[in-house]
């Protein structure tokens, strides 16, 4: 029997303190949310957190991890900008995850997660190599703190994202599927790459999109409903699959329309979970 799945929201630290934060995910009458967490985010900010959670009786389900540096969100200057790929950036960005690994253990929320970049198709690539080079260096750290380590899907292909974890090796790896960024970058539909990696996925961000229409710039988000990923036929998908985690809503605008965007979702998703 498949379970009933949570109904989250994404939010991040910046829109506000934490108790404000927290009072938001309460406010649309929600059990959970992930957190985008703040390069080298303290100790501190995380026990506010924790507190804060705690008081408005929300799960947090992952520290979605931002990384120190540049992060351009498109296809030409995006594989040098974006993840652990880029070598100008690496060693700093691991320092930050495992950080954010340390916090998330001490505050007790199961996962980090973030983008690893446009990992390499080829496993012979230098880039590729030093990927998971890198990402085991943060595994390592994950595993020392009792946290998992979800990868976001988007810049890598679906089978490019599960060689990447089989070469790293630990088990305390997952995925965080976002089904409107497997569109948006043109690698693929969200309901055939669960054929792929569906075992491995541990977080969901309910978000929808487009496909790209040219070589630059990525597919264009939209509102749930409006585009092209098949909430209908995913979640039961997922469920089949034995996923029993959060359907984590993110609409990346701001405003009185995110949240009318955010409660129109929460009325498709709450049939099929």
């Amino acid at each position: 029997m498949s379970c009933k799945l949570m109904i989250g929201v994404m939010l991040h630290l910046h829109e506000g303190g934490a108790d404000e934060a927290m009072a938001k995910v309460r406010g649309l009458d929600l059990p959970s949310c992930q957190v985008g967490w703040p390069p080298f985010g303290s100790l501190e900010t995380g026990e506010a957190l924790r507190a804060a959670a705690d008081a408005h009786d929300v799960t947090i389900t992952t520290l979605w991890a931002a990384l120190p540096g540049p992060a351009v969100w498109n296809f030409t200057e995006g594989p040098s900008t974006i993840g652990l790929v880029p070598g100008e950036w690496r060693a700093e960005r691991v320092k930050a995850l495992q950080a954010a690994a340390e916090v998330a253990g001490k505050i007790g929320v199961q996962s980090i997660t973030t983008h690893c970049g446009f990992i390499p198709f080829w496993p012979g690539d230098r880039l590729y190599i030093e990927t998971v080079a890198a990402l085991k260096d943060v595994c390592a750290a994950c595993q020392d703190n009792g946290v998992e380590f979800w990868y976001e899907t988007g810049q890598e292909t679906p089978i490019t994202l599960l060689r990447t974890i089989q070469d790293v090796g630990y088990d305390k790896q997952g995925i965080n599927l976002d089904p409107a960024n497997l569109l948006m970058y043109g690698n693929g539909n969200p309901v055939d790459a669960l054929d792929v990696f569906g075992q491995w996925v541990r977080g969901v961000h309910a978000k929808d999109g487009e496909y790209p229409t040219d070589g630059a710039n990525l597919g264009v988000e939209k509102p749930m409903g409006e585009g092209r990923v098949n909430f209908p036929v995913l979640v039961p998908k997922l469920k089949s699959l034995g996923y029993c985690g959060a359907l984590t809503i993110e609409r990346e605008i701001s405003g009185e329309q995110q949240i009318a965007d955010i409660k129109r979702a929460i009325a498709i998703l709450e049939p099929l979970c």
